[in-house]
């Protein structure tokens, strides 16, 4: 996924929500949510080899996403926010004449305290479904499962850094660590009440 549009997508989220939010004063307790990540780590779960020597691992924890989903904010504690989201998670290699992919499907639901207006804190459970590492011909296919884990987030209007510790099992039963640190982006339509 490229860095420079999924930068755009936020920029464009962040203005729109800030254009609603000033034509909407009404108090929404539930909100449309996107969002998005782009996360580091985990164990290896294949190698490709290239003409050149070079070498590139798919990492478990690895991959760009996008979500859709709700935030829910209840009126007498204005400052804790409940979270949804389901999502598709990718990460493909650099070979140029194989598509070689490992996708997933993210499910995640988050406690929230806002610290700050701008200040968000989070924690809640996250799962995988629809875990299939694609070697488009060049070997065999791959399915895993996961299990539920924690996941943690800072954000500062909309903008945030993450850890989530999975474990995804391959279809021999051997386990693979998808811990993942990341970047988040979120935004929700309508803006949040200033």
């Amino acid at each position: 996924m490229n860095l420079k549009l999924v930068l755009g997508i936020v920029f464009v989220l962040t203005l729109f929500e800030n254009a609603v939010a000033q034509d909407e004063p009404k108090y929404r307790p539930v909100r449309f949510l996107v969002g998005g990540a782009l996360e580091f780590g985990g164990d290896e779960v294949a190698k490709v080899f290239f003409t050149n020597g070079e070498t590139q691992a798919v990492r478990a924890g690895q991959g760009g996403s996008i979500s859709i989903g709700a935030q829910v904010q209840f009126p007498k504690a204005s400052k804790f926010l409940l979270r949804g989201s389901i999502g598709y998670k990718y990460v493909t290699t650099q070979a140029d004449n194989v598509h070689i992919r490992l996708t997933r499907v993210p499910m995640q639901l988050t406690a929230n305290f806002m610290a700050t207006p701008k200040l968000r804190l989070g924690a809640g459970i996250v799962t995988h479904s629809g875990v299939k590492l694609n070697s488009d011909g060049l070997g065999g296919n791959m399915t895993f499962k996961s299990n539920a884990g924690p996941v943690f987030e800072v954000a500062y209007y909309g903008i945030g850094v993450s850890f989530t510790a999975l474990k995804y099992t391959d279809q021999d039963n051997n386990p693979y660590s998808a811990n993942a640190f990341g970047i988040t982006f979120s935004g929700v339509l309508p803006g949040m009440n200033k």
